[in-house]
């Protein structure tokens, strides 16, 4: 019985030591970004590194020491790239050390787009163990990250702002154990087709998780499994009861929540009208399905909100949101 009791033990410690990888140390062959550095052959800079790439086809990794880097960075380039941040825990968005950092609005940056901290113009991107944030506040849409690309995968990685966090605007993306965090229609964006599994969603004000902008009836959609919504700890007064999961930003809006459990003190609706003037809720799919925790209880959901049965919750899944392709670029070892 103890040689079994060794076995089990042993066979449990290597099924953990390969869930949880450590990675401090570059890849091989990656372009090394470390602050303050005047290594030769060391960027201080993710935008100075970026700049030594070439603009090619060619498959290109980078990877950051711990630090803060403010910088604003709009990825471009034609081939894939992978940006690997200092971790002991690549599983978790927990002890990423590597943090991007801007503070621009859209009110002044002149777009949402032009606002975000780290903006994606590219296909074939996968980023793991990296913070971004935009630091501006209430007051202005103001971007973490903005996605155009398809292909891409952010795995482990942390996102941080208040109003419209995370742009999902534009191509096939996947957020995969990370964590969101924002207050007002903080995961949004028009044509994006994404999946988010498994995160931390954190709330820091009063608004929606969701404003999807869809404005046609396509194929396109927001899928959520497995995702956590808790209340930020730096949430401001008035948040309790003012929170919901979505609401249309256009009248095709489609957001889906399975499995999700909230502890986040949400309004009793659970979903939004746009406003009192402009509902945009005749065409919109927003609908959940085994939504539980404390700040579910009692819901009482509207008119156009769908509670799924199990049956129709099953046609939504990565597959639906993103592509039947998806494990060609998706990284499976984070995927829920």
């Amino acid at each position: 019985m103890a040689k079994l009791s060794l076995l089990l033990f042993l066979s449990l410690s290597v099924v953990q030591s390969a869930l949880s990888a450590v990675r401090t140390t570059p890849p091989s062959g990656a372009i090394i970004v470390r602050k303050g550095t005047t290594t030769s052959g060391e960027f201080a800079t993710l935008t100075a590194a970026l700049n030594s790439l070439p603009n090619d086809s060619s498959n290109r990794s980078i990877f950051i020491f711990p630090g803060t880097y403010a910088e604003q960075i709009d990825i471009t380039r034609t081939g894939p790239l992978t940006i690997y941040g200092y971790t002991t825990d690549t599983t978790t968005y927990t002890g990423n050390q590597a943090i991007i950092t801007a503070g621009d609005p859209a009110s002044t940056a002149g777009s949402d787009d032009a606002s975000g901290t780290l903006r994606i113009h590219k296909n074939d991107f996968r980023m793991y163990n990296v913070h971004v944030k935009n630091t501006f506040g209430p007051g202005s849409q103001a971007i973490a990250i903005s996605q155009y690309g398809s292909r891409v995968g952010l795995y482990a990685c942390g996102f941080f702002g208040y109003q419209d966090t995370l742009y999902a605007n534009q191509g096939t993306q996947v957020y995969l154990k990370g964590y969101i965090e924002g207050a007002v229609d903080f995961i949004f964006g028009r044509l994006g087709l994404a999946y988010f599994g498994g995160n931390t969603i954190a709330v820091n004000g009063p608004g929606c998780v969701t404003a999807s902008g869809r404005q046609t009836n396509d194929s396109g959609s927001y899928v959520f499994n497995s995702n956590t919504i808790v209340l930020a700890s730096d949430a401001v007064a008035g948040t309790s009861g003012n929170i919901f999961l979505g609401r249309p930003w256009s009248d095709f809006a489609k957001v889906i929540f399975k499995n999700t459990v909230i502890t986040a003190p949400m309004n009793k609706a659970l979903w939004s009208i746009w406003s009192t003037s402009a509902p945009q809720t005749d065409n919109v799919l927003f609908a959940d399905f085994n939504t539980s925790g404390s700040g579910a209880s009692g819901a009482v959901r509207p008119s156009f909100a769908t509670a799924l049965t199990a049956t129709q919750a099953a046609t939504y899944s990565i597959s639906s949101a993103v592509g039947s392709d998806f494990a060609t670029w998706v990284d499976a070892a984070y995927i829920v």
